[in-house]
């Protein structure tokens, strides 16, 4: 399905977005994977964008934003990096042939509606991240975990046995088909709201047992800190923070584990801790978008440049996940190291 033209989409991230693909060219697949249908009457797209091979039988890395509306700062920051990929192809001959050998998808922008009404939930007052079919093994943060009393209360997780809402299946369809239908694959989440420091989250939310991929997460903390030593993430399971209903991830790992064990699924959620832009700028919390953007522009571009190195990171990884990836033998070395680092009481 062809996607609608920006001009009928008054969002400033959709429009920009609309100009980057524009920018791309053939270099490019741009698609409307569903639309979402405002009170009004508006419609918005949710768009699937690709680049590089299309081959299943090379690795790929998706970039997902805009879950959650008010977190207007994660879609910038993906398609910010998607902006950076379209203008290298003018000059950049690493990129392209980086790109013979790895497939790169973008979802920036997957609450659209939520984002033009300036809530956290999808239009239908549904929280997109506690929607999927999930069920929490142990109790849960009450309301924050997901709950079913009401849409006009937060964390709503949508009707009992109803069928994931459209974004999140449109999701799940690009998930599928550019995702788990390979070896290998990562994929990142870009979210604001916990904390005054950033976070590299893994599943699982519903529960503390620990991943089967818990080596190969542990092998990819240590090669980007290897690598990024300047930086500050806390790399670490959801489950540590809190447990939750209804986790997206948690869904599509445990997908990509039941469809073929074999295959390595790694999905990772960025947490950007907007608390600390709260405290630089107290006055944003008067603001309902100020708890979980950066409203000063200076920062705002700050904070756009400074995950592009994870972002880039990851593409890279994923090109060369057979150098880096455990062999059998150290899987149980580092399994358990991981388990040490992150599930033993400290």
């Amino acid at each position: 399905m062809p996607h609608a033209p920006a001009s009928l989409h008054p969002l400033p991230e959709l429009a920009a977005l609309e100009r980057t693909i524009a920018l791309g060219g053939s270099h490019l697949q741009a698609r409307t994977v569903c639309s979402v249908q405002l009170p009004g009457g508006s419609n918005f797209p949710v768009l699937s964008i690709t680049l590089g091979n299309p081959s299943l039988d090379v690795p790929a890395v998706g970039y997902f934003g805009g879950v959650h509306g008010l977190e207007r700062i994660g879609a910038g920051v993906v398609i910010a990096h998607l902006h950076s990929l379209v203008t290298r192809l003018a000059w950049d001959s690493a990129l392209h042939r980086q790109l013979e050998s790895v497939r790169l998808v973008f979802m920036p922008i997957i609450n659209p509606g939520g984002m033009a009404l300036g809530t956290r939930a999808n239009p239908q007052g549904v929280d997109l991240m506690r929607n999927a079919p999930v069920e929490a093994r142990d109790a849960v943060p009450f309301l924050v975990g997901g709950q079913r009393l009401s849409p006009r209360l937060p964390w709503y997780r949508g009707r009992f046995a109803a069928a994931m809402e459209v974004e999140n299946q449109a999701v799940v369809e690009v998930v599928q088909a550019e995702l788990l239908s390979r070896a290998f694959s990562l994929s990142v989440d870009c979210h604001s709201g916990f904390g005054v420091s950033d976070r590299i989250w893994f599943p699982y939310a519903h529960t503390r047992t620990p991943i089967a991929h818990l080596a190969e997460m542990h092998a990819l903390k240590r090669i980007f800190m290897e690598s990024h030593s300047q930086y500050r993430y806390i790399f670490e399971p959801q489950s540590l923070q809190y447990l939750a209903h209804g986790d997206l991830w948690d869904h599509l790992y445990q997908q990509a584990c039941s469809q073929s064990p074999a295959r390595i699924f790694l999905p990772l959620t960025l947490e950007m801790g907007s608390w600390l832009w709260v405290k630089k700028n107290p006055r944003q919390l008067f603001s309902r978008h100020g708890i979980f953007n950066p409203l000063i522009a200076h920062r705002q571009q700050r904070v756009l440049r400074q995950h592009q190195s994870l972002l880039d990171f990851l593409g890279r990884a994923a090109h060369g996940h057979r150098m880096w990836l455990p062999a059998e033998d150290a899987r149980t070395y580092l399994h358990a190291q991981a388990r040490h680092d992150w599930y033993s009481p400290k």
